[in-house]
């Protein structure tokens, strides 16, 4: 904001921070807007399931973890010289902060505008639909690229965790896939030394078909994760007051 153009752990926190506050202000959005408690945009059972969560780290991390090295190793970089007290700090930036960034996105977009959106038409599958464009592409703008490869990926990104969000009921999947890809991101920053102010340069010609890569394991997580679901389907209504207690634990 200062015209400086340093990717200094200050940077990294501020952002992270900065998005993070999404979970609070899209909970008091809703109440105050809806008179809804902030505690249903977990999930259908108004809480945050842990089992739910860890399952599904279980599972899209060892796959996540695969692609971003398939990824990286594809991907071309400029890089930079970081002091070793940077990249120590960035990486604990990282770690503790880039999931809430991670969730904050969650909540404000597959929690408070999917819910938003799905209630501006009548009938389940159309609700369905409408909410699902109407958050992927608020989504794919607040990242304001100009890029095809770029918009397209983000679009992808969009409907799939509100896809994923609406089929188990909850954010907490959407949340581990966020989560687990942007902190790896930051720490194959570190790793590889990459210049970070021009690797997230979204200007149109920036992105090319290496953007299909993710978009791919997109589609893979979603089609694991429904498979999963095929038998109980999606969970829309909580089941009883017992079961909600043993969640919340």
């Amino acid at each position: 904001m200062s015209g400086g153009t340093d990717f200094t752990p200050v940077y990294v926190a501020s952002n992270f921070i900065g998005v993070a506050t999404l979970i609070p202000w899209s909970m008091l959005i809703q109440r105050w807007l809806y008179g809804v408690k902030g505690a249903t945009l977990h999930s259908v059972r108004s809480v945050f399931r842990l089992s739910v969560f860890g399952r599904a780290m279980l599972i899209i991390l060892p796959i996540w973890t695969i692609y971003m090295v398939f990824f990286n190793w594809y991907s071309s970089y400029n890089t930079m010289e970081f002091r070793v007290s940077d990249l120590l700090a960035i990486f604990a930036v990282s770690v503790l902060l880039a999931p809430l960034q991670s969730a904050g996105e969650e909540y404000g977009f597959r929690g408070l505008v999917f819910r938003i959106a799905s209630n501006w038409a009548r009938g389940p599958k159309t609700s369905l639909i409408v909410g699902i464009v109407v958050s992927s592409v608020l989504f794919a703008l607040t990242h304001m690229s100009t890029d095809p490869w770029y918009n397209l990926y983000y679009l992808v990104l969009g409907v799939a965790f509100a896809l994923i969000t609406w089929r188990t009921g909850g954010l907490e999947h959407a949340i581990v896939i966020h989560a687990v890809n942007n902190t790896l991101a930051y720490i194959f920053v570190i790793l590889l030394r990459v210049d970070y102010l021009t690797a997230i340069d979204r200007s149109a010609g920036m992105g090319s078909k290496i953007m299909l890569m993710p978009c791919a394991a997109l589609v893979l997580v979603t089609l694991i994760i429904w498979l999963g679901t095929r038998r109980a389907g999606p969970e829309r209504t909580p089941q009883n007051r017992s079961s909600i207690k043993k969640e919340s634990a």
